[in-house]
């Protein structure tokens, strides 16, 4: 896929206050901003913030024209009051602790958290659905079995028009992958310049079943988010190992007359099974970066000379 403003997704986990808080009027003006720079499409989940993130985008979707604005959220954890809980939310959001996440993904549960999610929008569907993170249930295999089942019976009402699975977990994704009723996964972080989890096994099972791809989380929660590595890999800190390989993928971009971030961002969408790559932002100008970025193709030689030093694998395009 060539990468252009319109494959880009906007996620809004950060609009749940996600390792730091942030204001209403900010968020907003992260929203407008993307929308701007000509974005259409949205992804969330009841996770974000316990609800923020919905929130904070149902606010600046309403009004909008059916159709002009594509919107994803997940299901899987159900948000319930938390009395007696902590002040705060123990995740990594920054917020309120009174309410709190029930992983379900019962047919019941299913359609309850969707039902709370569209309240939340105030819209009254979305184009993709996805059971989010699976493999965190006590029974992964039930969850996905009966969440997909669920997940279908919505599609064939028309409540939502694509469904799949969201996650970090390979095994959970390969599963999703193999089904029949999975038309879309969004690969969180398994997808990107330093890890290539998802390039041995599920690309490839992607391409053959025609499962589509929305790529998330391509800077790894921070490492290659910045010209020279730094922040975060997985929300944790970063192995040395995965820091040196990172510093010479950003050697080698130099090189090429590119930076890191826009390598990550573009590599992401190299492969044609990925329709879709999700950012998030934290301000205004973040938002305009990335868009940016994406107008910037980095030069082919790039990707050449990253997989002769064996620092990616071989370039599917």
């Amino acid at each position: 896929m060539t990468l252009t403003t319109g494959s880009l997704t906007l996620g809004t986990a950060t609009l749940g206050n996600l390792l730091g808080a942030m204001s209403d009027a900010e968020a907003q003006a992260v929203l407008e901003t993307a929308w701007e720079c000509g974005i259409r499409s949205f992804d969330t989940a009841p996770h974000y913030g316990l609800g923020l993130a919905e929130e904070r985008l149902g606010r600046f979707l309403r009004g909008m024209q059916p159709g002009s604005v594509r919107v994803s959220t997940k299901v899987g954890r159900l948000l319930r009051p938390n009395p007696g809980g902590p002040p705060r939310d123990p995740d990594l959001f920054d917020v309120p602790g009174d309410l709190t996440r029930v992983m379900d993904f019962s047919e019941t549960g299913v359609r309850a958290s969707l039902a709370d999610s569209l309240d939340r929008m105030g819209i009254d569907r979305v184009d993709t659905l996805y059971l989010h993170d699976p493999e965190k249930a006590p029974d992964a295999e039930s969850a996905c079995d009966t969440g997909l089942s669920a997940l279908a019976a919505l599609r064939s009402e028309r409540m939502v028009t694509r469904i799949g699975v969201g996650s970090m977990d390979e095994g959970a994704l390969l599963a999703a992958g193999e089904r029949e009723e999975t038309d879309e996964l969004m690969v969180a972080g398994r997808h990107t310049l330093v890890d290539h989890t998802a390039t041995v096994r599920l690309l490839p099972l992607c391409r053959e079943r025609g499962v589509a791809v929305a790529a998330t989380a391509v800077y790894n929660s921070g490492l290659l988010a910045t010209p020279r590595p730094s922040g975060t890999f997985d929300y944790a800190v970063a192995p040395p190992d995965v820091v040196a390989r990172a510093q010479r993928l950003a050697d080698v971009c130099e090189a090429h007359g590119t930076d890191l971030p826009t390598a990550a961002l573009h590599y992401a969408a190299l492969d044609p099974v990925v329709t879709s790559v999700v950012f998030g932002a934290r301000t205004p100008a973040q938002v305009r970066e990335n868009v940016e970025r994406a107008a910037s193709t980095p030069d082919p030689a790039l990707w050449d000379t990253l997989a002769a030093e064996g620092l990616v694998p071989e370039v599917v395009r």
